[in-house]
């Protein structure tokens, strides 16, 4: 089989392949577009960052965290350390945007699995922020609140 004859077998696959990941980017990047904060939440999530890292990398080596929910939270720490993001960090907003929507779907994840008091137990920043993580989390601002 000569490479023309292989090529000619491999690109058609491969192309679809492109094709539905380039969709998949698209819709994700028009749906972080429709739903980007308001620059002021987007200014204090970002101000919170590494808060929020150290509460992940807290919560991802303690023992008392089902294995599911410390795998979650070791995923999104590579992907925070990572230099390849879903949306490229030189565009405007939308660049960190990225970044505080997996952070928060994350935790919303995570306290559905591990419960409020696991969030509380582990955050070292100061309660303003931790009532910021605790509506980024959706659970509402105010301690003891229902989501």
């Amino acid at each position: 089989m000569t490479w023309a004859e292989v090529w000619a077998e491999v690109w058609p696959p491969l192309a679809a392949a492109g094709a539905g990941l380039a969709l998949v980017w698209g819709v994700l990047v028009g749906t972080l577009w429709l739903r980007r904060p308001d620059t002021a939440s987007l200014r204090e999530g970002l101000r919170l960052l590494p808060d929020v890292v150290r509460l992940v990398r807290r919560m991802a080596t303690g023992t008392a965290l089902p294995r599911g929910v410390r795998a979650r939270l070791w995923l999104l720490l590579a992907y925070l350390a990572s230099p390849v993001d879903l949306v490229p960090d030189v565009v405007p907003v939308l660049g960190w945007a990225d970044d505080l929507v997996v952070v928060a779907l994350t935790l919303r994840a995570v306290v559905r699995r591990a419960g409020p008091a696991a969030l509380e137990r582990h955050w070292p920043g100061t309660s303003d922020g931790l009532s910021l993580v605790r509506a980024l989390a959706g659970l509402g601002r105010a301690t003891g609140t229902a989501p």
